[in-house]
C-alpha cells in the first residue's frame, strides 16, 4: 500500500479561543492517520504489540502549519511512508480541507522491545510497511 486517506470532522474541543484548531491536535490527527494506514495495510497496532512484543516509539515529529482548520470542517489526513527499514519507519502526512493544504508533517518511529531496546521488525510485517524482502537466493 502506498497511501491512505482518513477523513475527520473538527470537533469543538479541538479549537482554541480564536476558533482555530489548537496546534497540538494536528499531531493527534497524524496518529489517527498512521493507525488507519496500518489497519488498511492489514496491521492492527495492538495485535502487533501482542504478537511481537514490539512497540513503535516516536523518535521525532514535525509539523508545518500552512492554514488554519476550524470547528466542524471536514479534513483529510493523507498518510504515506517516507522511508522504512527493519528498525525504523517514517510516516509523512498532508492534512487538507478539500483542495486546501493545511499542514504537512512527519513522524519517525523506531521499533523497541518490551525492555525499550531497539529491535528488528519481523519479516512478515515488512510488505505492509514497504520494506523490501531480502533476496533468498
Amino acid at each position: 500500500m502506498t497511501a491512505h486517506e482518513t477523513r475527520l470532522r473538527v470537533r469543538y474541543a479541538e479549537t482554541d479561543q480564536m476558533g482555530l484548531v489548537y496546534y497540538a491536535n494536528y499531531f493527534v490527527w497524524m496518529e489517527v492517520g498512521r493507525a488507519e494506514y496500518c489497519r488498511a495495510a492489514g496491521i492492527v497496532y495492538r495485535d502487533l504489540e501482542l504478537e511481537t512484543g514490539l512497540y513503535l516509539a516516536v523518535a521525532g515529529a514535525q509539523c508545518r502549519y500552512l492554514a488554519p482548520a476550524r470547528y466542524d470542517e471536514e479534513i483529510a489526513v493523507h498518510t504515506t511512508i517516507g522511508s522504512a527499514n527493519r528498525r525504523m519507519i517514517e510516516f509523512q502526512y498532508e492534512i487538507r480541507r478539500g483542495q486546501d493544504l493545511l499542514a504537512t508533517g512527519s513522524t519517525r518511529h523506531i521499533f523497541l522491545n518490551r525492555n525499550m531496546k531497539p529491535e528488528s521488525l519481523p519479516e512478515r510485517y515488512w510488505p505492509a510497511f514497504g520494506i523490501p524482502i531480502r533476496d533468498r537466493t
